[in-house]
């Protein structure tokens, strides 16, 4: 199957940048600007260069030294904006103006206090001025989702026809569905004239928790260009997450049969850079770059993990530009990853001590959350061995819990001394059990 090519429009230095916390200086911005070109990215929104000098001088900078992907800088729909906008990017190998204009009628009455033909006019008016300056001009209708859809399809005719070569069709406060936002990309594609020589494009805000769901849906009903930002960051509740909408299309290209240039192992060096910049942490179960989207604590899932990834990863964390999975010892954990712990820590048991081992573990684990490895350190370390004078009161012997098809047995505890890297440790040492069924290794391993 053809896979069609989705244009990925990166807005963390403008849309991303207006989170609250997560503005940057010029230099911070040229240096996120050259890790999206690394990641792949088709444009890069340096910023809204009549926003401040500061944000004008970084806009230029990108524009002067970025030259792969295109630059583009937002201006409202008016002739300040536009001349400064193009003042900071024409000097981009490939220039853009990105003008917007609210369009929903709370926006024309409350805000911005015109009738919808001034509207009307004012888009037309500010693309064509655009036009003489850049050949490349998108126009967004901000609140487009709010907005009458025949109103709308009438201002995206008369941008269209002013020259427009990009339609950003934003869901400015998160609130489309996706089943609403695919339709309305489909009622543009058949009411707009000329739509079939404009890109389509989707920006979703995740007020309700959709706006990588609402992308999917314009993408799949023609939207060819999506706006998106690294870990999602942005107004309010955030941007669509671009490391989420370009790993779905990369993991499920049998419903998702689309493609990007995006070099995927380096999402997750984008994702820290973009939060040493900002000193904004992402939350630890995010998707695709968040610590704990490839880290793994319940038994049952450990065990799987170590017998074959594929049981409860979908991705490979080095796709992702992360360096490895982890087994994180909890009080979810098994023996089986305990045991695989202690082993490249140095130190090695057979299965009646792992089992004393992994009680006091789960002990520990109920009261720190979480075992480090100097903590499982001394634990070992506090395995006595049995004692050795006849004033000590003799060793009890240690009861095995009963495992599904399986006796519960009593050994005599033997020593030994292992030495780890750091250590040299006695530990008490069992005779092994003779070999049991795969279907109780498995439960014993978790």
């Amino acid at each position: 199957m053809e896979r069609a090519r989705i244009t990925v429009f990166d807005t963390t230095l403008r849309d991303g940048e207006q989170s609250p916390g997560c503005s940057m200086n010029v230099q911070e911005k040229l240096r996120m600007a050259h890790q999206l070109d690394r990641l792949g990215v088709d444009v890069i929104e340096a910023g809204f260069p009549i926003a401040s000098e500061g944000d004008f001088a970084a806009v230029q900078a990108i524009a002067a030294v970025v030259r792969r992907p295109i630059i583009a800088g937002l201006a409202r729909a008016c002739s300040t904006d536009i001349e400064r906008a193009w003042r900071a990017v024409h000097g981009a190998a490939r220039p853009r103006i990105h003008v917007f204009l609210a369009t929903s009628d709370i926006h024309l009455q409350y805000k911005l206090r015109m009738s919808r033909q001034q509207c009307l006019d004012q888009a037309a008016e500010s693309v064509r001025l655009a036009r003489t300056f850049c050949d490349d001009v998108e126009f967004s209708p901000e609140d487009g989702t709010r907005t009458d859809p025949e109103f709308l399809c009438q201002v995206l005719q008369s941008v269209v026809d002013a020259g427009a070569t990009t339609l950003n069709i934003p869901d400015t406060v998160g609130y489309t569905t996706p089943a609403e936002f695919g339709g309305l990309i489909r009622t543009i594609r058949r009411c707009v004239r000329g739509i079939e020589n404009v890109v389509i494009s989707a920006h979703c805000h995740n007020d309700l928790g959709l706006a990588v769901a609402n992308s999917l849906a314009a993408i799949e009903a023609g939207a060819r260009q999506v706006e998106c930002t690294i870990n999602g960051i942005g107004e309010r509740a955030g941007n669509a997450a671009l490391e989420e909408i370009v790993m779905a299309m990369r993991v499920r290209p049998d419903t998702l049969a689309y493609q990007t240039g995006i070099v995927t192992e380096q999402l997750f060096p984008t994702s820290q850079l973009l939060t040493e910049i900002t000193g904004v942490g992402v939350q630890p179960n995010k998707a695709i770059i968040g610590r704990n989207a490839f880290a793994h604590e319940a038994g049952i899932h450990q065990d799987g993990m170590l017998k074959n990834p594929l049981t409860y990863e979908i991705m490979t964390p080095q796709s992702v530009g992360v360096p490895d999975s982890t087994l994180i010892l909890g009080k979810h954990s098994g023996r089986h990853a305990l045991g695989l712990r202690c082993q490249q820590l140095g130190f090695t048991f057979d299965r009646w001590e792992l089992d004393d081992l992994y009680r006091r573990f789960v002990a520990l684990a109920d009261r720190v959350k979480k075992v480090d490895d100097h903590q499982l350190r001394e634990l070992i370390a506090g395995m006595k061995p049995p004692a050795q004078s006849v004033s000590s009161p003799p060793a009890k012997s240690v009861a095995v819990p009963t495992v599904i098809g399986a006796q519960q047995r009593k050994r005599p505890p033997q020593v030994r001394s292992l030495r780890s890297s750091s250590a040299s440790v006695t530990i008490p040492l069992n005779a092994m059990p003779e070999h049991r069924s795969d279907q109780d290794d498995y439960f014993w391993g978790v």
